[in-house]
């Protein structure tokens, strides 16, 4: 079965989520942070967007409960509410550790892998839009961008562990900077993960 009505309730929280997700996304690339207070207030507002996203995810779940009959199999929902879920979480994370390793400044690499996560999240959001739409045929190539976007992360993250461990002789700041290109692939990864889920959804439904 696929999506029936543009209003059916679980069309409505999935819009809501990936929304949610995509302005975070977009407030994570663009906010300047200059000092300890702006970093303050990134990651309260990234904190918030989390919490949210959490908001919606609960929401789902009690709808799939309650639900008798579900547009898309009810695992393929749950599939892909937490997979984007998985992806606000780690966008979050990042943030946290920014404060908490007192970074104010993204260098080169991250702002490229912040980029490739922004685009992300918007193939994602309109992926979703089209299978609310029922255009199932029409969300693959969606998909293929995401994937395409994901192996450029993993080409930054070789570019720059190689950039950091040749140039790089504070060790502390090695780990930082590390754990922060690791973290931010990982968030690639899980934007990959909500492909394979919409592609899978594809080929049970189209």
């Amino acid at each position: 079965m696929v999506f029936k009505n543009k209003k059916d309730k679980f069309t409505v929280l999935f819009g809501h989520i990936s929304t949610n997700l995509r302005e975070a996304t977009n407030y994570f690339a663009d906010y300047k942070i200059h000092n300890k207070d702006d970093l303050k207030i990134f990651t309260e507002k990234m904190k918030e967007y989390e919490t949210t996203g959490d908001t919606y995810v609960h929401d789902m779940i009690l709808e799939l409960n309650d639900a008798f009959i579900t547009p898309i199999e009810r695992e393929d929902l749950l599939s892909l509410t937490n997979s984007l879920d998985d992806v606000l979480d780690g966008i979050e994370e990042v943030s946290g550790l920014f404060e908490l390793y007192n970074i104010y400044q993204a260098d080169d690499f991250m702002v490229e892998f912040v980029e490739m996560i922004r685009r992300c999240t918007d193939e994602i959001e309109k992926a979703i839009d089209i299978l609310f739409s029922k255009k199932l045929d029409k969300i693959r190539p969606h998909a293929i961008k995401i994937k395409e976007f994901e192996f450029h992360c993993d080409e930054i993250l070789r570019k720059s562990l190689i950039h950091l461990f040749q140039n790089e002789k504070d060790p502390i700041r090695l780990i930082k900077y590390k754990d922060l290109y690791e973290k931010m692939e990982d968030v690639a990864d899980y934007c990959q993960t909500v492909a394979n889920i919409l592609e899978t959804i594809i080929m049970k439904n189209a």
